[in-house]
């Protein structure tokens, strides 16, 4: 885990008012993984006095890639940041997704800006497997595709792609997937996460998911984000340093 100051190379907005900002830690990008996060220090004042963490969206030899939308104040400040600008970031934190195990089809659920770790997953799955990718969200606005491939879009709408959600997507277009060994990762608001663990249970497919909480420490000393586990033994686990990536069959949704 490292702690760097580091300035900020490049700003991109989307159109969909989604803002990737382009950092240089050569530390961080060697080791890190999809679905770990860092805490980023979005201020030099106290205000707001907790980090903010952020999914790893992507990373290009010894430069990182954050995706975020402005949600709240911590947001708004870092989205009003220029190339040049020197932000503090805490990582590598959690634990990401289990993409070397035995399948032969990775199957991408994002909801909104659940789309955030794909990018990076993609690009560390290459060519290795097949990736059947399947983004939704409310509206036109809210379908993230940047840097994923083999794409279906749904919203909820039909402003875009197929009418429905995801989940909808998803029991349409099982027949890609499930004559094959097929695993799903995921990420997306808790409502399409629960229906997703539902999917996959019913069809006995593998599946992660990237899990979301308030967070203050990050990695988990404040005890501040649990989420609970289907185990006796562990009640509850931590968002922070357990996950945020589960497997399905292991935490309540």
């Amino acid at each position: 885990m490292f702690i760097v100051d580091t300035a900020i190379e490049k700003s991109i907005e989307l159109e969909n008012d989604i803002h990737i900002f382009k950092i240089f830690s050569p530390d961080i990008a060697s080791i890190i993984n999809p679905g770990e996060f860092l805490n980023v220090k979005v201020s030099d004042t106290l205000y707001p006095l907790l980090r903010r963490p952020f999914s790893i969206c992507d990373v290009e030899g010894d430069y990182i890639f954050l995706m975020f939308n402005i949600f709240g104040e911590g947001t708004r400040i870092l989205a009003h940041k220029h190339p040049g600008d020197i932000i503090n970031i805490l990582g590598p934190l959690g634990k990401g997704f289990n993409f070397g195990s035995n399948f032969e089809t990775a199957v991408i659920v994002a909801g909104g800006l659940g789309a955030a770790p794909f990018p990076f997953l993609t690009r560390k799955i290459g060519n290795k497997k097949n990736i059947l990718t399947l983004i939704g969200g409310k509206t036109h606005r809210e379908v993230i595709t940047y840097g994923m491939k083999n794409i279906h879009i749904a919203t909820d709408d039909g402003s875009l792609g197929t009418k429905g959600t995801v989940i909808d997507l998803l029991n349409e277009n099982k027949k890609l997937f499930t004559s094959s060994r097929a695993k799903i990762f995921g990420c997306g608001p808790t409502p399409m996460l629960k229906a997703l663990k539902k999917f996959s249970l019913e069809n006995n497919l593998d599946s992660e998911v990237s899990t979301e909480c308030a967070m203050a420490c990050g990695f988990g000393i404040c005890q501040g984000c649990p989420i609970e586990s289907t185990s006796v033994q562990d009640k509850y686990l931590l968002v922070c340093k357990d996950g945020p990536v589960f497997n399905v069959r292991d935490v309540v949704i």
